[in-house]
């Protein structure tokens, strides 16, 4: 078995493709019209689905906002250097919720929380040299 995708329901399609790739540098995979279901999903990821776990953007036709809720977390990205990627994501107009530094409870590990168009937390977390 193998995670395969997380799915997370966005209110721009188009917006939330062009932060994905735009900003986060992923690829966008592959994006389906489902009209009888009034749907649309697209792939984004950094490798091709059979070798890696992607996100599933689902676009609800017609429906422009959602409340995340209290149970969903974040998504975790893995990056060399969590100052730079701040830096980099705030040019490009990206919303940083919490800049490049230790983590509170670890100071070896260097974390950033950055939110993408729909307010999805994601979490930058430095590689280890």
């Amino acid at each position: 078995m193998r995670i395969l995708h997380t799915m997370i329901r966005v209110g721009d399609l188009d917006r939330s493709i062009d932060f994905y790739t735009e900003v986060l540098g992923m690829k966008l995979l592959r994006r389906q019209d489902y009209p009888e279901g009034q749907f649309t999903l697209a792939f984004v990821g950094y490798g091709e689905e059979s070798a890696n776990t992607v996100i599933e953007l689902t676009y609800n036709w017609g429906k422009g906002h959602y409340d995340h809720g209290t149970a969903f977390g974040h998504i975790a990205l893995e990056v060399d250097d969590a100052k730079k990627t701040c830096a980099d994501i705030r040019a490009k107009g990206g919303k940083i919720l919490f800049d490049a530094a230790p983590m509170k409870f670890d100071a070896n590990i260097i974390i950033a929380f950055i939110a993408d168009p729909d307010g999805y937390a994601i979490e930058l977390i430095q590689k280890k040299a």
